[in-house]
């Protein structure tokens, strides 16, 4: 839970407060910002990162703190919005912006560090599966060009005979070439190997 900051985007001072001593309690480190422009003029420099914050604010509103950290940030930096203004069409736009959940006060403490850990749980996921796919990326760029075709054969389902006579070479040299592949991508099984190749092509 340490790992990962969270930051409460709120303009109601007794609010914030209210947030940053709840998560805190859970062992949370959380910081305050009492508008979007603040956030925004002090953005913490984190490769990832959960925020909350509310929808009516002075400067800007959190609809553009989502925008924003949208275009920014994506999956590193996903958003709860919490308010007391919600209605169902800004419900609607704020999801399809990617908003993470969204908190109608007044709100449940336990709702609310439940949303949070969700957050975190998914940043967590998330960060992985970006350190499986380098390391998948990492490991691709040392197969030679045969190897390179071989490998995209057999994560396209290809059989070596398949592969052989696309590639104009003799199945027993495919042989030779996937087990090349495997060993290079440290894939103990074909289906492994596939797997792989899913990670890279979600890329």
């Amino acid at each position: 839970m340490k790992n990962h900051s969270v930051f409460v985007v709120e303009d109601d001072e007794a609010v914030r407060d209210s947030l940053l001593t709840l998560l805190r309690v859970q062992g949370i480190r959380a910081r305050g910002f009492t508008s979007g422009k603040d956030f925004f003029d002090n953005l913490p420099d984190e490769p990832s990162a959960c925020v909350i914050t509310d929808v009516r604010m002075p400067d800007f509103d959190g609809t553009e703190v989502v925008r924003r950290l949208a275009e920014t940030r994506g999956h590193a930096w996903p958003v709860i919005v919490i308010t007391g203004h919600a209605d169902v069409p800004m419900v609607i736009q704020m999801m399809k912006m990617g908003v993470a959940d969204f908190i109608e006060k007044p709100f449940d403490p336990s709702r609310l560090i439940e949303a949070v850990k969700g957050c975190i749980g998914h940043l967590a996921e998330w960060e992985g599966a970006q350190e499986a796919r380098k390391a998948a990326e990492a490991r691709r760029s040392q197969l030679t060009p045969r190897e390179a075709q071989v490998f995209q054969g057999l994560i396209e389902g290809k059989s070596n005979k398949e592969i052989a006579l696309d590639l104009d070479i003799s199945p027993r040299t495919v042989e030779i070439f996937r087990a090349k592949v495997m060993d290079k991508m440290q894939a103990p099984t074909l289906s492994a190997l596939v797997r792989i190749g899913v990670t890279l092509s979600a890329a």
